[in-house]
């Protein structure tokens, strides 16, 4: 079974677990490798910067292409799983401090291959409903790996497409 994480070819710089101790049959030292990680930056984190100059060059951070919010929000979509806790962190706060907000759940995945996918088709959806003022993304903690399906092109596409205001809400862990 392959365990590993990184696939490095020569030259490259890793950060490698070693357990010490006696092959247990003979008593020879061990000679596996545990865990190996790429040093430096680090590959998701490089491929992040990638994206994100991908996406300048596309125009998608253009201040010029903002939306402004607006000022009297009646009903606001929700992109996430139905099962987050973000999502009952931000009903219960919104339920408490804007009681007249009406929410609409857009249920998707948030980590796994097939989440971005959802995401931006959750998205593309909610962009149908006339009744929409605004739109949160959100999502909870976790690993850059978990959650890298919100850094796929796709749904910064969907995002930037969007007529409604979308805000990527974060709830802490």
């Amino acid at each position: 079974v392959n365990l590993l994480t990184a696939h490095p070819r020569g030259g490259c710089a890793v950060h490698a677990r070693v357990p010490a101790g006696p092959n247990a049959p003979r008593g020879d030292p061990r000679n596996h490798v545990a865990i190996v990680r790429p040093a430096g930056m680090g590959t998701l984190y490089e491929r992040f910067i990638k994206l994100k100059a991908q996406l300048e060059r596309e125009g998608l951070f253009n201040p010029d292409a903002k939306k402004e919010l607006p000022y009297f929000i009646h009903t606001i979509g929700i992109v996430t799983s139905p099962q987050a806790a973000a999502l009952r962190d931000v009903a219960h706060t919104l339920a408490r401090r804007a009681p007249h907000i009406e929410l609409q759940l857009y249920p998707t995945l948030v980590q796994g291959e097939l989440a971005a996918g959802q995401i931006a088709q959750a998205i593309v959806k909610a962009n149908e409903n006339k009744e929409l003022d605004a739109l949160l993304i959100i999502r909870g903690g976790g690993s850059l790996e978990d959650l890298w399906a919100f850094n796929e092109p796709e749904v910064a596409h969907a995002i930037f497409k969007s007529r409604l205001q979308p805000s990527a809400a974060s709830a802490t862990r």
